[in-house]
């Protein structure tokens, strides 16, 4: 399994989010500036997390992105799953019930099981809040 950029980014964007919207919105050109990262490219990655309720749009000139919930309530599984889609690092398991023909034959089902497990633990057990937390103790200048 490989994550993508555009779930690299999602996660700094959503990092970005919550480290700089307690006054006022966070604007998508002073995140592109922060994070070095086209604001082309943030605004296809703003608009899969505004639809799945990540973060909500402010409109007008003081408007900018803010967080629907508190960083401790999102999971980096749960903001790669909403920009990446499934991580199952197999077809087999992208659903909640096995429907392949060959699972009762399958040798190789146990090993991928164990890795959809293993990934889904990590991804499942920080949440953005602790994220923030680490870049709090590494400084100001942050990188994913």
């Amino acid at each position: 399994m490989k994550i993508s950029t555009k779930g690299r980014y999602a996660v700094r964007l959503m990092m970005d989010i919550a480290m700089n919207d307690s006054v006022e919105p966070v604007r998508l050109r002073d995140t592109a500036a922060r994070q070095d990262i086209s604001i082309k490219y943030l605004e296809q990655i703003i608009s899969l997390l505004v639809r799945g309720g990540f973060v909500r749009s402010i409109r007008g000139p003081q408007g900018g992105y803010r967080l629907s919930k508190k960083p401790s309530e999102y999971t980096v599984g749960m903001i790669l799953r909403q920009v990446e889609g499934c991580l199952a690092p197999v077809s087999c398991l992208e659903t909640e019930r096995n429907t392949c023909e060959r699972q009762s034959e399958c040798v190789t089902l146990r090993i991928w099981k164990e890795l959809d497990e293993a990934i889904k633990g990590v991804l499942e057990k920080y949440t953005l809040e602790d994220l923030v937390e680490w870049q709090q103790e590494m400084g100001s200048d942050y990188v994913i």
